[in-house]
């Protein structure tokens, strides 16, 4: 959230990048003014999206962000991927949208994790299982090592 930190109209922002590191961004009210002024015109030009994750073309709940960067201290563009239908845009969203994108990408990230794990502990039972049958079938020669 900003929050002035002196008279001279500075404002300081704490952004969480990807890699999960936190750092601090200075703005300057003139700066920021003319920054919210432009994200404003983008964000009018834009049609406002609830979710982000859902595709407008196919209505999968595939799509994910190619690139972002911060538009305002507001405001995020963010380059937008469905993976199912090949649509992708590049759009101007407010703090709570990308937030709530996020959230959903956070989600989905657990699940594949999830699904991972269990998927290798499936394949390595079976692998034991096999190696555990081929030793007992004597079908493994020291020759094999």
């Amino acid at each position: 959230m900003s929050q002035p930190t002196n008279s001279n109209g500075q404002y300081v922002r704490r952004v969480t990048l990807p890699s999960g590191r936190s750092i601090e961004v200075v703005y300057f009210e003139p700066l920021a003014a003319e920054a919210a002024g432009a994200a404003a015109a983008a964000a009018a030009s834009t049609p406002q999206v609830e979710d982000l994750h859902v595709c407008p073309e196919c209505d999968r709940d595939l799509v994910y962000p190619v690139d972002w960067e911060e538009a305002s201290v507001t405001h995020w563009e963010v380059e937008l991927r469905c993976p199912n239908c090949e649509w992708n845009e590049v759009g101007t969203f407010d703090q709570a949208t990308v937030d709530r994108f996020d959230e959903r990408l956070d989600a989905g990230t657990e699940a594949l994790v999830k699904d991972l794990r269990r998927l290798v502990q499936a394949n390595m039972e079976a692998e034991a299982e096999r190696f555990a049958a081929a030793l007992d079938a004597n079908a493994i020669l020291p020759e094999d090592f």
